[in-house]
């Protein structure tokens, strides 16, 4: 009898442990149809946006690369109308976007990966702070959304760094270069190749670091004052909850502006240590104007900087990255959301 009694509690556990496990089963969904086309949507959208407003100022671009890896004792650019009308005489129209084709294939996954990652993180970071006692109906707020875009910019940053160093590369390179890369599939292959897989990470660091303040000061200051806008209706701006486009436009001028000032110091860093080690580079800063200099981290190539070549040189190439910046972030933020709007995507930042 007592055999008995045991097999019968064991069947009868193992009847609920399985009826539990079909319960559990039957409450675990794989993600509907409905949710990978807003996924997919939302993805587009951010990588349009990118494209779209990295195209309008691929001049800027460029010329603001150039001066900020030029050799200092060889000026060739002094300000942003010179600079232009220097690249237009010496390269032609062309020359204006040399560089823009891999700047694109960089920024359109960047922008997709770092729109989608703001989105989630936003909601992940949300979630986590309403846990908290006494905070159950809590929304945004500034910090969580820098919090927010800190990490969207770091996911992003570091699954396209690489493309980011080549597109640094081919934008640097004149048609005098000795050695030329000829796209971007020739140039990832010859830095394996001449300099090892670890090249293609040059300069992360600093760029993660400068990430942080910048893509999430970005998000925060735009989210913030559309909001800000939406619910204090200053001058008629707002109507009901909506903003015109030419106020989000200057949102996102704000949010631009605010964040390049902050993190400009550590993006001339970083493009200083994705020169080192590239031969016959057409033009990397040099300590006297013969030998190029070598950085053996972010902390070295800070010091060197400023030791010859003065505290000014962290903000090289401002003027023209200013000017580009401001109409840039502004044009991708307005761009993603009226492109999430034609594609019938709910916003989903502030659920």
């Amino acid at each position: 009898m007592a055999s008995e009694d045991v097999v019968g509690k064991t069947s009868a556990t193992i009847a609920n442990l399985a009826e539990e496990a079909k319960i559990a089963s039957e409450g675990v969904k794989a993600p509907s149809r409905h949710a990978l086309l807003s996924i997919c949507k939302s993805l587009v959208a951010g990588g349009v946006a990118g494209g779209v407003s990295r195209t309008a100022v691929a001049p800027l671009e460029r010329l603001k690369i150039l001066l900020q890896v030029q050799n200092p004792h060889a000026i060739k650019y002094n300000g942003t109308i010179q600079g232009l009308k220097y690249i237009w005489r010496t390269e032609g129209f062309r020359g204006l976007f040399k560089g823009n084709g891999t700047n694109c294939a960089r920024i359109v996954p960047n922008s997709a990966v770092k729109f989608f990652s703001y989105e989630e993180a936003s909601k992940g970071i949300l979630w986590l702070y309403r846990q908290q006692p006494g905070n159950e109906d809590a929304e945004l707020t500034p910090v969580l959304r820098l919090g927010a875009g800190a990490c969207a910019g770091i996911i992003a940053m570091s699954a396209t760094y690489p493309m980011d160093l080549v597109r640094g590369r081919l934008t640097v390179q004149t048609d005098k270069s000795p050695s030329q890369y000829r796209g971007i599939a020739h140039a990832l292959a010859t830095v394996l190749r001449e300099e090892g897989p670890r090249a293609l990470y040059k300069g992360w660091l600093p760029s993660v670091i400068g990430v942080i303040p910048y893509v999430g000061l970005n998000f925060a200051v735009y989210e913030s004052l559309k909001d800000w806008l939406i619910k204090t209706k200053p001058y008629g701006l707002a109507e009901d909850a909506e903003l015109s486009v030419t106020t989000k436009l200057a949102c996102g001028a704000a949010a631009g502006t605010v964040g390049q000032t902050v993190a400009y110091p550590l993006d001339v860093i970083r493009r200083r240590m994705q020169m080192v080690g590239w031969k016959h580079a057409a033009s990397v800063v040099t300590a006297d104007g013969k030998s190029a200099l070598e950085y053996t981290g972010m902390v070295d190539a800070f010091r060197k900087t400023v030791r010859y070549e003065g505290f000014g040189a962290l903000y090289k190439g401002l003027v023209p990255n200013s000017v580009k910046v401001v109409p840039s972030i502004a044009i991708a933020f307005v761009s993603y959301e009226v492109v999430k709007d034609l594609l019938g995507v709910e916003m989903r930042i502030s659920d």
